[in-house]
Formats: structure tokens, C-alpha cells, sequence
């Protein structure tokens, strides 16, 4: 079952706050309340969101001093990644693109349509989960390009003493009497070795055509991630 998205509402009106409180808990979201900058970053650390609706204009920190902590602080550095959407009754295209700059996903004018602003939430949710898939994806592929490289080094450090040793052992099996037996033991040893030598190489194969394959698309990942944040 999908777990209930954490939703941080910050304003110092007690009327917006109940108001989001109750039409967002109907909705299936999980609600915390903070009416202050100060009580909303503590709130940050404790219950880590996955959203954050902050007003711009509050007593003790304001929304943009807020923002601008939780994203370049280094005390907020684990969330720094939680999405933002700025609200505020100013409606002010400098404002906007400042908040914006800041590191906000959205910025909304009041007074609010509540249609309006559920379907921003879902839709800067719905972006920051892609931009978690993107960075997972991206994970996986330097995880696929390590072990290639690991898996490369192993193989063949040990394929040429194995060459060696199935080489000599085949050259002098006719001339080691009693011993002969243990000879063609380490011959057929060797040469099982490195026959899963070859399976590994195709393995490795295989993995360093998905890496490729991965990194083909990749490429466009970092201006995606941007565009989803902007």
C-alpha cells in the first residue's frame, strides 16, 4: 500500500493552516503545522517531509531565509532535497523569481484556488519522485560501471597464472610417472578455471553493454532533472 505523503504546512495565519489542515488529511496526505520559519525547520529535522508549503512573510524567519537555509545550510544539507512551494500575497513577478532562485519548486499568489493548488502539489510531487528515479537510475549505472571495472582486474589477474600453470602441467604430464595423475589434476583444474574465466568475461560483457546502453541516455539526465526542479 502506498505510504501517505508528508505535507509540512508553514504560515503564521492559524486560518490557512486549519483550512489546509482539513482539506488535505481528507485527501490522504499526513499534515504537520509549524506557524513561525524557526519552528518549521525544527519540524524539518524531526519529521522530514516530503513536501513543504511555506508562506513567504513570517515572524522570526521568513520563507525566503527558510528556503534559502534548508537548501544551501549546510546543518540541512540531508534535506535539502525536500520540494517547496512558496505562498504569498504578493504578487510580484521579482518576488516570484527570487523565491524561485532560491530553490522553491512553485511559488502561489493568494488568495488561493484550492483545485489550483492541490494540482501543484501532486504535480511538484510527482516531479520529485521522477528526479528519484533519474538519481537511482544513475546510482545503478556507476554501481554496473564499478563492478565491470572490478570484474575486469580479477579476471585478469588471474587468467595468465592459470594459462601458465595448464601449459606446463599438459608439457610435462608424459614425463611425471606416479605423479602423473596429480599433474592431469591441476591441468583439468587450470583449464576449468579458465573456462569460467570466459564465462565471467561474457558476463562482464553484458554488463558493460548496459552500462553503455544506460549512458547513452544519460546524458540528458542532469537538464531533465533541471527542468523537472524549475
Amino acid at each position: 500500500m502506498e505510504t501517505k505523503k508528508r505535507i509540512l504546512l508553514v504560515d503564521d495565519e492559524q486560518i490557512n493552516l486549519e483550512f489546509f489542515d482539513v482539506m488535505l488529511t481528507k485527501l490522504g496526505f499526513e499534515i504537520e503545522k509549524a506557524d513561525n520559519g524557526a519552528e518549521a525547520l525544527e519540524l524539518v529535522k524531526r519529521w522530514k517531509p516530503d513536501l513543504i508549503m511555506l508562506d513567504n512573510v513570517m515572524p522570526k524567519l521568513s520563507g525566503w531565509e527558510v528556503t534559502k537555509l534548508l537548501k544551501t545550510g549546510e546543518e540541512y544539507r540531508d534535506y535539502a532535497d525536500i520540494p517547496i512551494i512558496m505562498f504569498s500575497a504578493m504578487d510580484d513577478v521579482k518576488d516570484k523569481v527570487e523565491g524561485l532562485e532560491l530553490g522553491a519548486d512553485d511559488y502561489i499568489t493568494k488568495p488561493f484556488n484550492f483545485s489550483e493548488v492541490l494540482a501543484r502539489i501532486r504535480a511538484v510531487l510527482r516531479a520529485h519522485e521522477l528526479v528519484g528515479q533519474i538519481e537511482r537510475r544513475e546510482a545503478r549505472l556507476r554501481v554496473v560501471e564499478s563492478m565491470s571495472e572490478k570484474l575486469i582486474a580479477f579476471a585478469d589477474g588471474i587468467r595468465a597464472p592459470l594459462e601458465s600453470l595448464a601449459k606446463e602441467a599438459k608439457a610435462i604430464e608424459p614425463e611425471c610417472g606416479t605423479a602423473r595423475p596429480f599433474v592431469e589434476k591441476a591441468r583439468r583444474e587450470a583449464e576449468a578455471a579458465l573456462a569460467k574465466l570466459d564465462d565471467l568475461d561474457a558476463a562482464v560483457s553484458s554488463l558493460k553493454a548496459e552500462a553503455a546502453s544506460l549512458k547513452e541516455s544519460e546524458t540528458a539526465l542532469p537538464t531533465l532533472k533541471r527542468t523537472l526542479r524549475s
